[in-house]
């Protein structure tokens, strides 16, 4: 591994970490403001990753730089508690912590892609020539603000990438979880119930994991071409 592929790699690392981090803080937050204190308890409502880490060493360490090495992408997990009976006598509470975490996502996505405007208006930065995960936005000078645009390429897109699968709607998804805001009565209680399944929750993976490229692909488009107005990414 060269120097430039390893500090590549740390970038990624650390928007991997960031971003992951600010997710499950943005759920338990959320959890909090609704009244379960659980995740506050454990010291989750804080961007801070050590607790974070503390709670899922393999999801936050182990497997993201496991992946690095050999895919070249971060892959990993996290999760902030969520008392289950509190989930069941509230369901839509407990909807709304599910879909904090994605929209935390959203967020930093409108963010790096305000850095991105700023730097276009400002003469440093540029759409690229053909756009990927690690060029989003090219530099205009080179040096520091290319190093700049290839982290703030990663951080949209990572985040891009953070909200849509955990949005998709398959337990154990955070889309999942967001149901109950569309279901009358206690249609959201029970659909809460089913969704402890294990068995239910590794059959959902496995489709995520299935269907999320060929969704992603259009979608990244989509968030360029609103990017770069009059743009024709495909």
């Amino acid at each position: 591994m060269t120097p430039s592929d390893l500090a590549d790699a740390i970038t990624w690392y650390v928007v991997f970490l960031f971003s992951v981090t600010f997710h499950e803080a943005a759920h338990a937050w959320t959890a909090l403001r609704g009244g379960d204190r659980t995740a506050y308890a454990g010291g989750q409502v804080t961007i801070d990753p050590i607790p974070h880490i503390r709670r899922e060493p393999i999801g936050m360490l182990l497997a993201p730089i496991l992946t690095l090495a050999t895919l070249g992408w971060p892959l990993g997990w996290a999760s902030a508690p969520l008392d289950p009976f509190w989930a069941l006598r509230h369901p839509k509470r407990a909807a709304w912590v599910s879909l904090a975490g994605p929209l935390s996502n959203l967020l930093l996505v409108f963010v790096a892609a305000g850095a991105i405007w700023a730097g276009i208006a400002g003469g440093v930065f540029e759409a690229p020539m053909t756009a990927h995960r690690e060029q989003v936005v090219a530099s205009v000078t080179g040096g520091t603000w290319e190093g700049l645009a290839f982290v703030l390429s990663c951080f949209f897109y990572m985040n891009l990438v953070l909200f849509a699968f955990n949005l998709l709607p398959i337990p154990p998804m955070d889309g999942a979880g967001a149901l109950p805001l569309l279901l009358p009565g206690d249609l959201g209680e029970r659909f809460l119930a089913s969704m402890r399944s294990p068995m239910l929750s590794l059959l959902g993976i496995y489709l995520a994991w299935k269907v999320f490229p060929a969704l992603f692909r259009p979608l990244f488009a989509l968030a360029l071409n609103a990017l770069y107005p009059g743009s024709s990414f495909g």
